[in-house]
């Protein structure tokens, strides 16, 4: 059965949505990390971290290694890096979207509030307080 492009990205995307799952894949991104300290870096329970890194490692997102008894996990390719830094550039830019709205709102409020003829400013309801 075909699965449609949109669907697929959905689902993958779906899979992301975890953030501990993205937690994983960003203390990744510069090379394989062993198990104990991904456990030491995230602060979850062993049988949590072991849940996520399996839907990861089924997806074909990161691959495992073992060496003796220690299992290191790393991230299949370079792509998902690529993905976790354009997704930091674009919350960096709605973040600051959001703050130049906030302080616009902000200035509002505060010219707004202000009834000019007795320098007092208004509570939400609008009857006067004194001026701080």
């Amino acid at each position: 059965m075909h699965v449609p492009l949109y669907q697929a990205k959905a689902e993958f995307f779906r899979m992301l949505g975890h953030p501990v799952r993205i937690r994983v894949l960003e203390l990744l991104q510069h090379g394989p990390v062993p198990v104990r300290d991904l456990l030491a870096d995230i602060d979850i329970e062993p049988s949590s971290l072991s849940q996520q890194l399996a839907v990861l490692r089924r997806s074909g997102i990161v691959v495992s290694t073992r060496e003796g008894s220690t299992v290191s996990y790393a991230l299949a390719g370079g792509d998902v890096a690529e993905l976790l830094r354009a997704a930091r550039r674009i919350l960096t830019e709605l973040l600051a979207g959001q703050n130049q709205l906030l302080s616009q709102l902000q200035e509002a409020d505060t010219t707004d509030t202000e009834t000019p003829a007795t320098g007092r400013l208004l509570t939400e309801r609008g009857s006067p307080r004194p001026t701080p």
